[in-house]
């Protein structure tokens, strides 16, 4: 999953916890839904992101819980499996867990088609070849499946109805996330060839209009967040913008939106010299060590 670290969250912490009670005349066992403190922090990057104010409330952490479990086996198996069996290890996990919705299962399938429309756009601009907006936009809404399978999660997990609003809160949250995220990673993704929205726009609209319509995406995003946000509960909602706004300090803004400043980087023009040029220099900064 996009934003998480290295290490997999075992099945343990997402399996309930059975809590023992002695009666007079028997022995019974109630469940009670939990995430492992441990395999939080292992999924550091992933879960500082996931618990913002709409799920905090919800988490019931168990300091010390050190599970092991199914899913930790089968996992290692991952990095020889194609994406859609490793989708297809988690599915089953999670049917015998009891654990699987038709929504969960939608948001999975949602992963498997980011990864086939990733490598479809990344094969298009290697071509020099047309990509559509519709498929960079859709591109982008999926790419976010990971969080809302983990939100589907917590609240099947809590024993509570998914939330609608907050669902529908959250899908514009994830999209301006993932524009923050393509901005500061525009590099790394040129290098690598991988998914970014402004090396897409700029095969769309050229160098020189591609940042005044990502601007715009972003200013209509930004619109439809603040709509939304008035559909939360007013605590609700003023306590996620503090969040956002204490997340903004701690990356260094200390005024302006309570989302930051956007700062689109300049456009790389020629991205396969950039490559070459970022290799060269890497092979001369290795020679030197």
């Amino acid at each position: 999953m996009e934003g998480s670290s290295s290490e997999n969250i075992s099945s343990g912490d997402l399996q309930p916890k059975k809590k023992l009670k002695l009666h007079a005349e028997k022995l019974t066992i109630e469940k009670e839904p939990m995430v492992g403190f441990h395999a939080m922090k292992r999924a550091n990057s992933t879960i500082e992101d996931f618990l913002d104010d709409l799920n905090e409330y919800n988490l019931h952490m168990v300091p010390g819980n050190n599970a092991s479990t199914v899913l930790e086996r089968e996992t290692k198996a991952f990095n020889k499996a194609s994406l859609s069996d490793m989708l297809h290890i988690l599915d089953d996990l999670l049917q015998r867990q009891g654990l699987m919705t038709n929504q969960l299962q939608n948001e999975l399938k949602s992963g498997i088609q980011y990864w086939s429309l990733e490598r479809k756009l990344c094969q298009a601009l290697s071509r020099n070849e047309k990509v559509s907006i519709q498929d960079v936009m859709e591109a982008v809404h999926l790419k976010s499946f990971d969080y809302r399978v983990l939100n589907l999660l917590m609240y099947h997990l809590t024993g509570q109805q998914v939330n609608e609003v907050h669902m529908e809160f959250l899908s514009v949250s994830e999209f301006l996330v993932e524009i923050s995220d393509d901005l500061y990673d525009y590099e790394d993704d040129v290098i690598n060839n991988t998914f970014n929205i402004l090396r897409m726009f700029a095969a769309i609209y050229g160098p020189s209009e591609a940042p005044k319509m990502l601007a715009k995406c972003i200013g209509e995003a930004e619109e439809k967040y603040e709509r939304f946000s008035k559909k939360l509960d007013p605590k609700l909602s003023e306590s996620y913008w503090r969040r956002c706004e204490e997340a903004t300090k701690e990356g260094g803004k200390m005024s302006g939106h309570a989302y930051g400043t956007w700062n689109i980087p300049p456009l790389i023009r020629d991205e396969e010299f950039f490559r070459l040029e970022r290799s060269n220099k890497h092979d001369a900064s290795a020679i030197s060590l």
